[in-house]
């Protein structure tokens, strides 16, 4: 008679103590020779099937036998064939469906048949009923072991790419994985540029070594999937629920953050193009406000309106010759020497020591909010247990406080960042307006870091009739008003006008002091 082997193992530490499924396909094949059955296929179910893969290839199995006539499964416990009453009555149906059916349990010596006893029926009706409840207990053991993870603030699960778990069985945590960590970073860093669709971000980052965790290429879903897990900014999220995680951020909260509103946008997102114009979308017509487009031909870029109805005139204008225009005020917000430079980073540090003392205040006054908070929740779980408070008004009082504590938690993390950022940012701008015209120029520069440093220097610019209009950004706005100022300073100090003075910052020049 024709036969087919059903193994199955439903955890990893079956597969490891003797439960393999080698191991019971070599029993059950032993068993078919014992009763002269020619075993015509196979079917294995491994620890990572999901429970809807494993009905999927228990359909299989009844469908093949089905359609070649087989008549015999050979399985080795009731419990490796089914543990739910679904699965259980479908076997039914098919054992009763036409006569001569048979599924035998090889280690408990039990075959299910038409003809099989009332009282034997009742024993597999009880070993089913057994299975299903170690399945269900099992269930809810591993879902109260997932919420005491989470509660912990670590995931029960393999954290996603850039971190990696250490750790023994039960104590397993996470920290970031040093080859992976660099790449995922640099991919919230590219894409917060908005210079990158998800496809041109999946190339780029392919093109820079980043790859999966078995070697491959990151697809375009998983590269969306890992730019909105939270889990990178040290959060947490499990059954659409977000807390506060264990494990180190990978990027900051307003990198994250920024990612996000860029993949929120809406017909705007950047377009994947062989070719890429330095000044696609950052040009406007200066008389209609359309887009300017930009056109390749014979190896220059040429710029024009689209708008031609509501523009009475539509040059076009070539891209150097645009950047030529652009170089004075790349030089207008530009410090003279780099002894500006100096002063400035000087003058940056002791304006720093006066935001420190308020970072300081501060952070007093966050701190007293959280112990507020830990009190009010301390003093409602006292109430409960002394019968005072309801349990659902209790729980209702923690939950806003947690918030609450999250809430200034956060904004102490930020205080923390801004701290550092603002003598940072501040040093920073000034140095890129001293450089902007030396790197764009630069011929190592690509097309992106070409956009970038516009965005940063321009909030927009207008084109009209070959004049170029641009608008500084709010920072270099303020550049703009007082670099040339502060450089004048320096060059009176330089032609010895002001040899008498100990400081180029007296009183002589009161427009340079504060206020």
């Amino acid at each position: 008679m024709k036969s087919v082997i059903y193994a199955r193992v439903s955890s990893r530490e079956q597969e490891e103590t003797g439960y393999s499924l080698d191991a019971q396909e070599k029993l059950l094949r032993e068993y078919a020779e014992k009763k002269d059955y020619t075993v015509s296929r196979t079917f294995r179910v491994t620890e990572s099937a999901s429970k809807s893969q494993t009905r999927k290839t228990l359909g299989e199995m009844l469908a093949y036998a089905e359609k070649s006539g087989i008549a015999v499964i050979l399985c080795e416990k009731i419990d490796r064939l089914t543990r739910n009453l679904k699965d259980a009555a479908t076997v039914d149906d098919w054992i009763r469906t036409k006569e001569g059916r048979e599924v035998h349990f090889v280690k408990e010596n039990f075959v299910l048949n038409e003809n099989t006893r009332a009282h034997e029926n009742l024993v597999w009706d009880m070993k089913v009923a057994i299975a299903r409840f170690y399945t269900n207990n099992l269930s809810e053991e591993v879902k109260k072991g997932q919420k005491e993870k989470i509660s912990q603030g670590w995931l029960p699960t393999k954290p996603p790419l850039g971190y990696k778990s250490v750790g023994d069985k039960g104590h397993k945590v996470h920290i970031l994985d040093e080859e992976k960590a660099p790449f995922v970073r640099e991919m919230f860093e590219l894409y917060a540029t908005g210079n990158y669709s998800i496809k041109a971000l999946v190339k780029e980052m392919h093109k820079r070594g980043l790859r999966n965790r078995v070697g491959g290429k990151i697809g375009k879903s998983r590269m969306h999937d890992l730019l909105t897990d939270p889990f990178y900014r040290g959060d947490l999220r499990w059954k659409g629920q977000i807390t506060k995680g264990s494990q180190p951020p990978l990027v900051s909260r307003k990198l994250f953050e920024s990612v996000q509103f860029l993949l929120g946008r809406k017909l705007t997102s950047p377009q994947y193009r062989k070719h890429l114009p330095v000044f696609k979308a950052k040009l406007n017509c200066g008389e209609c406000g359309g887009t300017i487009t930009w056109e390749i031909q014979k190896g220059n870029w040429y710029g024009h309106c689209n708008h031609h109805k509501k523009c009475s005139k539509t040059g076009t204008t070539r891209q150097d010759r645009l950047e030529q225009m652009l170089f004075p005020y790349f030089d207008g917000v530009a410090p003279k020497s780099e002894r500006v430079l100096r002063w400035l980073e000087r003058a940056l540090k002791e304006s720093h020591a006066e935001e420190i003392e308020q970072n300081a205040h501060k952070r007093d006054e966050i701190a007293r909010g959280i112990a507020r908070a830990d009190q009010r929740m301390e003093r409602a779980y006292i109430d409960k247990l002394d019968g005072q408070m309801e349990s659902a008004l209790c729980q209702k009082v923690i939950e806003e406080a947690k918030q609450e504590k999250v809430a200034l938690l956060e904004a102490l993390e930020g205080l923390g960042e801004a701290q550092v950022a603002y003598y940072e940012a501040g040093y920073a701008i000034h140095e890129l307006a001293t450089h902007a015209k030396e790197i764009y120029e630069s011929q190592k520069a690509t097309v992106e870091e070409k956009r970038l440093l516009l965005s940063y220097v321009f909030s927009n610019i207008e084109l009209e009739q070959a004049t170029v209009r641009p608008n500084y950004t709010y920072a270099f706005e303020f550049l703009s008003e007082w670099v040339p100022k502060l450089n004048e300073s320096f060059e009176l100090e330089k032609s010895q006008s002001m040899q008498a003075q100990i400081s180029p910052l007296q009183a002589e020049m009161s427009s340079l002091l504060r206020g």
